[in-house]
């Protein structure tokens, strides 16, 4: 997230309720007038309905009439105490299936923002909290639908099921713009600790082992270049997340989790459509475990293309396929399902996908798409605990509102 001295949050990315938060508990008569003006407050709600034929996706969705288990409310605010200065954060609540624990409001991003220049050619600053990694093109804004080019985003570079990991992190963060006369070149580096919640303890299988996994120090960095506007867009982006297991298990010992992300992402767009693809090459790995059985090193790889086309003025339709691979040494699968560690279609799926929106009016957008899969390997374990009874084939349709205020 790049802001500048002239940064106006736009209606996706603010919110009413940090105001007394931000301001520190001043009054109006008591806060300076000039700084009260450069306030900024807005949300933002969806709810998605969640219809699989096969396997459960956000809650019981292969059930009964589907699913409402998919929501996200989102409240956010940003102020300037200074012109050099911004301070802004934002809370989240998002159901996403399972038994709705991760629906409790949580700090989504949380930061000051010191920018050191800032001038019609070059904007240099650093950024100090939580804040949203810079990963592929969508993850800073992923949770606001108004944002996404459909309901889910390309779920083998985005994960939802270990979205926690790869989301945002508390540290320090630099970035840097340079303007050119055909196009701008940004770059950002973030230094602190990524989050390693419970849904990435679950794909790990650590959540019936007794202990704790714990954030460590990581790092990921960003270069992304924009020319003619625009027009085109392409970045590359590298992670080195860490965490560490702390057994409670008598006789094993503490081990470390490690994810590396490379991600590389292109983007053409034209009046009326556009072109996107990214690729993303992830090695992943336990370590230092006493037991071997814990251990393991695998790298895997995700793609996907997506072609938008804008018509009517405000609509859009839109189709992607989208292919993940848990481990390129295994690309069927039949090695890990003959160890006898699961089905062997749970380690890779083939997404295609058709989607459509209608932004009503700009306070109000409206969405369906429709998912015909190949494999589980996205599938979210808190919804499918026993890989056994999954199938490899299976559809699924969404339907969302969302509203911005």
């Amino acid at each position: 997230m790049i802001v500048s001295k002239s940064f106006q949050w736009s209606e996706h990315r603010a919110g009413l309720a940090l105001a007394a938060l931000l301001l520190g508990g001043a009054t109006p008569a008591a806060a300076d007038s000039s700084m009260l003006d450069t306030l900024q407050m807005h949300g933002f709600l969806s709810q998605a309905l969640v219809i699989t034929d096969r396997n459960d996706f956000f809650g019981p969705s292969s059930s009964d009439g589907g699913s409402l288990k998919y929501t996200e409310i989102g409240a956010n605010a940003s102020i300037r105490p200074h012109q050099d200065v911004l301070i802004a954060a934002q809370v989240l609540s998002r159901r996403a299936g399972g038994d709705g624990s991760d629906a409790n409001p949580v700090l989504d991003y949380g930061l000051v923002d010191y920018q050191m220049v800032s001038n019609q050619q070059r904007t240099f600053g650093v950024q100090l909290g939580r804040s949203k990694y810079p990963f592929g093109f969508y993850n800073q804004t992923r949770d606001v639908a108004f944002t996404r080019p459909s309901i889910l985003l390309p779920q083998s570079i985005y994960f939802d099921r270990t979205r926690t990991l790869g989301l945002s992190g508390d540290g320090i963060s630099l970035y840097l713009e340079e303007r050119f006369g055909q196009g701008s070149l940004r770059a950002q580096i973030g230094l602190g600790q990524a989050q390693a919640g419970d849904d990435l303890r679950r794909t790990l299988r650590l959540d019936t082992v007794p202990g704790s996994l714990d954030p460590k120090s990581s790092a990921i960095a960003q270069l992304r270049y924009e020319h003619d506007g625009g027009r085109i867009v392409a970045a590359i982006g590298a992670a080195d997340a860490n965490a560490r297991f702390n057994s409670s298990v008598p006789g094993l010992s503490d081990g470390d989790f490690y994810f590396k992300p490379w991600v590389l992402s292109f983007q053409y767009n034209a009046e009326q459509w556009s072109l996107t693809s990214e690729y993303a090459w992830r090695n992943s790995g336990l370590e230092n475990f006493n037991n071997p059985a814990f251990n393991f090193d695998v790298t895997g790889e995700s793609w996907y293309l997506q072609y938008t086309r804008r018509f009517h003025e405000n609509w859009q339709w839109l189709i992607r396929y989208d292919s993940l691979i848990s481990n390129r040494d295994d690309r069927s699968g039949s090695a890990y399902a003959a160890s006898g560690a699961g089905p062997a279609y749970s380690q890779f799926a083939k997404d295609y996908t058709l989607g459509l929106q209608w932004t009503v009016n700009p306070r109000v957008l409206l969405a369906a798409e429709y998912h015909h899969v190949d494999g589980t390997g996205w599938l979210p374990i808190q919804d499918n605990p026993d890989p056994a009874e999954t199938r490899r084939r299976w559809n699924m349709l969404l339907f969302q509102l969302s509203l911005r205020f």
